[in-house]
């Protein structure tokens, strides 16, 4: 039987939501922190951490309550935008794609019960791929069948080309600092949501 959220959970799903709103905007704070003209937007880095020091389950609500603060109107998303329109909108899929890879991250953790550095890396590197093609193949269908707007599929993914070498270094980030803070995060359990009671 899994314990109800606790008021750390809480916080620790909050302080992402924030996290996640900087992320998309640093740039808009910090117009220097871009290379070659692409913004080092912090979104995916936020999104795997979260999913990786808070759990599986805690992280995908922690993504989902980012989702639905910005859906109800709060500027959160990048280039301070909000609402449904920017969900269903090419980049919508990327936002969606957070759920999933928080998710898919903070499982691939909790299967180990003393991840070392190699889990952190690969839950990272997962939780990466799996926003780019979500991401990505969302985009292709958005812009050639809603929008109508003719885009070949290799030239949807060569336009991530540049966002994606900026992510695999933070992806790394990710990884060594999770290595560093996950076991300060979750002193008595691997999960503080999926942790047991009798």
């Amino acid at each position: 039987m899994k314990r109800s959220l606790s008021t750390l959970d809480i916080t620790y799903a909050a302080m992402f939501v924030a996290l996640m709103a900087i992320g998309a905007n640093i740039v808009s704070w910090m117009p220097f922190l871009q290379v070659g003209g692409v913004p080092l937007s912090m979104q995916p880095f936020f999104c795997v951490l979260a999913g990786i020091l808070l759990g599986s389950r805690l992280g995908a609500l922690s993504m989902i309550v980012y989702l639905l603060v910005g859906i109800a109107g709060a500027p959160v998303f990048a280039q301070f935008s909000s609402g449904f329109a920017t969900i269903i909108g090419p980049t919508g899929g990327f936002l969606l794609s957070y759920v999933v890879a928080a998710f898919a991250a903070g499982l691939i953790v909790e299967k180990k019960a003393q991840p070392k550095l190699g889990t952190f890396m690969f839950a990272s590197f997962i939780g990466i791929i799996l926003i780019y093609f979500i991401g990505t193949n969302y985009m292709f269908v958005i812009l050639n069948y809603v929008l109508e707007i003719s885009t070949p599929y290799i030239a949807a993914w060569t336009t991530m080309a540049l966002f994606a070498l900026k992510d695999v270094v933070f992806t790394i980030l990710c990884a060594l600092l999770a290595a560093r803070l996950y076991f300060v995060v979750n002193k008595t359990t691997k999960a503080p949501y999926t942790r047991k009671v009798a």
